[in-house]
């Protein structure tokens, strides 16, 4: 039996089978669905799974009840990942209530066709609270954090914030350390690609809910993908609070490229040396054709300075440079600064298009000069790059 306190259980699965997460994010390490009960007077349970795991998750529940009936389904999120099971309690328990934001109940009408929830709901709003007992839970809104409907909830005896999406993690529990993050789990990474692939368009609804969670006395944060958070907690706060202020958390210079027939690629790659001959404390640089997209944008936040370096191809840019900085327009991306390197054989327009793309973006300031390759890196290219380097390192 895992203990988050000591009425408040796991009772979550871990998916080893899935490949791509909301068939787009790369998890090689598979992924959690967490979801908790709290054994009191009342018993909830806070959130179902996803349906791949379902009977796991049932035999997860039958198990921890150990012959008792849940009395509350608390729904803090729509998406199926975690409310696949919704129809199946209402089911398999004819005295459960179902307690989430209005917008939620809404919706579930949505998901399950045919459903009946004629007395077997109850709608909270900001601050409203459920007495379990012992145990008194206080909802709050956290709409957008990252669907409309969303809430999290906090449990004041145990001091524990289910937080919904925040401060989720990509990968399977049984693959990335266990229930509990501690000193020694590397958690920022995915949870830093998590965040900015999932939740990152929402700075300003996460920063709205990290100002709640402020008031709040908070110990223990069960998020609804990867590991309980306790120890570190100071540390996962401060980062959030970066993230969605989209500030900068590693200094140095993200360099990415789309090159047709390397040309580009070696210019990329020559620009590195000289940023890190010149002392720039971090460089990463990164080939779009073939390296993963969410991990490309994860970089393109964590850093303050980006230099996009793109071919050009049928009278604008190579389509995976489009295609990130498309990815980086809808999740956000601002306060930056940015570089562009751009190829032609004999129509240059690479630079113009990405231009306009970084147009449509808040706060982001263009470093000159702007460098021009025509088919292959040239002495007079590499002085351009050395000026565009000096440029770029200047605070």
């Amino acid at each position: 039996m895992n203990k988050i306190t000591d009425d408040i259980l796991y009772i979550g699965t871990d998916d080893l089978n899935i490949d791509l997460f909301e068939s787009q994010y790369d998890v090689p390490e598979g992924m959690s669905y967490n979801s908790f009960l709290i054994l009191d007077e009342k018993i909830a349970v806070m959130d179902t799974t996803d349906r791949q795991t379902a009977e796991k998750w049932k035999d997860n529940l039958r198990e921890t009840l150990n012959g008792k009936k849940p009395d509350y389904l608390i729904v803090h999120h729509m998406e199926p990942d975690h409310a696949a099971l919704i129809a199946d309690m209402l089911q398999d328990y004819p005295c459960l209530t179902i307690v989430a934001s209005a917008a939620a109940i809404k919706m579930i009408p949505q998901f399950f066709d045919g459903i009946s929830l004629e007395n077997r709901t109850l709608p909270v709003k900001e601050g409203d609270t459920l007495s379990l007992g012992q145990h008194t839970l206080q909802f709050i809104m956290a709409p957008m954090v990252h669907w409309p409907e969303v809430m999290v909830t906090y449990d004041s005896k145990d001091k524990v914030l289910f937080s919904a999406d925040g401060f989720g993690k990509f990968g399977a529990l049984s693959k990335t350390g266990g229930l509990f993050c501690t000193a020694e789990t590397d958690w920022a990474c995915e949870a830093r690609r998590y965040y900015f692939n999932i939740c990152g368009k929402y700075g300003v609804q996460v920063q709205s809910l990290l100002r709640k969670a402020s008031q709040l006395d908070i110990q223990t944060i069960c998020p609804l993908h990867g590991p309980i958070l306790r120890e570190t907690l100071a540390t996962q706060m401060s980062l959030y609070d970066t993230w969605s202020s989209y500030g900068v958390e590693t200094p140095g210079i993200f360099i990415a490229h789309a090159s047709i027939h390397g040309g580009t690629a070696k210019a990329a790659e020559r620009l590195a040396e000289i940023l890190r001959e010149k002392g720039c404390p971090k460089v990463v640089v990164s080939d779009l054709c073939r390296s993963d997209l969410g991990e490309n944008i994860e970089d393109a936040f964590r850093y303050g300075t980006m230099v996009v370096c793109a071919s050009s191809y049928d009278g604008t840019v190579f389509p995976p440079m489009h295609d990130f900085l498309w990815h980086l327009q809808i999740k956000n991306y601002q306060k930056r600064r940015i570089g562009i390197v751009e190829n032609g054989s004999w129509a240059p327009c690479a630079a113009r298009v990405m231009k306009d793309m970084f147009a449509q973006m808040k706060n982001i300031e263009i470093i000159d000069p702007q460098v021009t390759i025509r088919s292959t890196l040239k002495l007079a290219d590499e002085l351009a790059l050395t000026t565009l380097t000096e440029q770029l390192m200047k605070p």
